[in-house]
């Protein structure tokens, strides 16, 4: 190539990700992305190094322990892995971990790592007409635009079943967010029904659906949503509500009791529209749409879907993260009745923070978000001083419940203090399972190689030295025996992102599973 801006522009229609790459950065931006990765590489080929170099482990950051273990195969990655229920961190214990393929195989990881073997079983899947998750919608392709220099031409991602993270239950079962059918939804999710949120907001269409797995006796159950899926957790209440992201203008819930009582998937789930009720008569009315300005007798819906998914363990509530700029969290309280009774809160994000991504909510109920902006953003719904509903209440009317605690390493030059760290995911961990105690909240350190705790106000990284390039996208923590010291909990979670071969341990790498421990000394046994 001439220049390295065309190298560039070569590199990134490579393989079956190749189409998305493009998209964004030649037709979305005009190609300007490229000129700067051309300089990047160019300086660095001229001997140029980083500006700052990485601080060796500090403190307590000398006691932590890494175990891992190589998991699945070369060509498919590992978006995540569950191994408790987050309410109850006993669940499984020394159990298996369940792994979550995504877009690359219907293959469903799973690892003992009590005994140090690795099994799988394919997702099954209902239809025989459900598509493969490439194309349109999906951050795959199913055409190659130019050969990988790894792969070729050969097309290594092949999902249908589109597995993107799983749950326990305190049953000990498995709740994915999977696929198994075509987007067609069922006529009872749809215009015409007496289902309940069919009747306030019908569904025709959705992607991904859910799926159960109990251990025990093998049973994969089709669990046939109306909306849309993408992270999942259980909610605090008597039914053990699971609650959904992914549902795009809806957020969606299924009351595992009611199913498991009745089998009856359509009356155990539910669905509502995000209404704000910007009347301010503290009751879900007719509203104007989007697109339309405030009416004072009626309430305001928004388009804020949900990424993540965080029931309150305070109030009942139902909060999630959505992107956008500057972003923002919502809170979705139920009501008594829901979707009739549901309504919606809406906080943007002020500056310096923005583009919120994975977030959690602690035991006190405030909400913890990792910011595109290099922040661990925190949100209290308690310091709120003005009213948090009527006309105003519309997403600007709480910036002092925001704080922002900046990540460590180096940042962006020109733009005084800031950090380039660009977090995935944040998880609070409300029961001690790693060991810095209750309700710490901590971040995916997607540049930091590894992950970043918030203790006492300081940020604590958990590094992981080798193969450099560590990356996860979610984790989870558990304890299997509360009486076995530091031995007996810790922290699990997946790196590799899509391409694990692009690390330094080069093709034939494989995605792993991570065990961060915390030893009360760096020379602790």
């Amino acid at each position: 190539f001439a220049t390295s801006e065309e190298t560039w522009l070569r590199r990134i229609q490579s393989g079956q990700a190749g189409e998305m790459m493009f998209d964004a950065l030649v037709k979305d931006l005009g190609g300007a992305p490229l000129r700067y990765f051309a300089d990047w590489t160019d300086r660095i080929a001229k001997g140029e190094l980083p500006p700052a170099k990485p601080p060796r482990p500090q403190g307590i950051e000398r006691n932590i322990v890494v175990t891992t273990w190589d998991w699945l195969d070369d060509k498919h990655y590992l978006h995540d892995l569950i191994s408790s229920d987050r309410r109850e961190p006993t669940v499984n214990s020394y159990g298996p971990l369940y792994g979550s393929t995504e877009h690359s195989s219907d293959i469903l990881p799973i690892l003992d790592p009590v005994k140090h073997t690795a099994s799988k079983i394919v997702a099954p899947l209902r239809d025989a007409n459900t598509p493969v998750a490439l194309g349109a919608g999906f951050p795959a392709s199913d055409k190659i635009m130019q050969p990988s220099p790894y792969w070729g031409e050969e097309k290594i991602w092949d999902s249908r079943a589109n597995n993107h993270n799983g749950m326990f239950d305190k049953k000990g079962r498995v709740w994915f967010a999977a696929r198994f059918r075509d987007a067609n939804n069922p006529d009872f999710c749809k215009k015409g029904s007496d289902h309940p949120s069919a009747k306030l907001f019908p569904l025709e269409r959705t992607n991904r659906q859910i799926t159960m797995l109990d251990p025990k006796t093998g049973q994969y159950t089709f669990v046939d949503t109306c909306f849309g899926t993408h992270h999942l957790q259980f909610g605090y209440d008597a039914n053990d509500t699971l609650w959904t992201s992914g549902g795009g203008a809806v957020v969606g819930w299924l009351n595992t009791k009611m199913l498991d009582e009745t089998g009856d998937v359509a009356k155990a789930q539910g669905w509502t529209a995000l209404i704000l009720d910007t009347n301010g008569n503290g009751k879900r009315d007719a509203y104007v749409e989007p697109n339309q300005p405030l009416d004072s007798a009626k309430d305001k819906r928004i388009q804020s879907g949900f990424y993540a998914v965080m029931p309150s363990p305070v109030d009942g509530s139902i909060w999630g993260s959505s992107f956008s700029y500057p972003g923002a969290i919502v809170r979705l309280v139920p009501g008594a009745n829901p979707p009739e009774t549901a309504l919606a809160e809406i906080y943007n994000v002020p500056l310096p923070g923005f583009g919120p991504r994975g977030a959690d909510i602690d035991r006190q109920g405030v909400v913890w978000v990792s910011l595109a902006s290099g922040h661990l953003g925190s949100f209290d719904r308690r310091k709120c001083k003005g009213p948090l509903n009527g006309p105003k209440a519309t997403g600007d009317h709480c910036p002092e419940g925001w704080s922002f605690h900046q990540y460590p390493g180096p940042g962006f030059k020109g733009i005084g203090d800031n950090s380039a760290e660009s977090s995935y995911y944040t998880w609070v961990d409300q029961h001690n399972t790693f060991g810095l105690g209750e309700d710490v909240p901590m971040s995916t350190g997607n540049l930091n190689d590894g992950l970043i705790a918030m203790k006492d106000g300081k940020m604590i990284v958990l590094r992981v030295p080798y193969p450099l390039g560590f990356y996860a996208k979610g984790f989870d923590g558990r304890i299997d025996d509360p009486k076995a010291g530091w031995k007996g909990r810790g922290l699990w979670t997946t790196s590799g992102d899509r391409t694990p071969w692009l690390n330094e341990r080069g093709k034939g790498a494989k995605p792993m599973a991570v065990h961060f421990q915390l030893r009360p000394d760096p020379l602790a046994k």
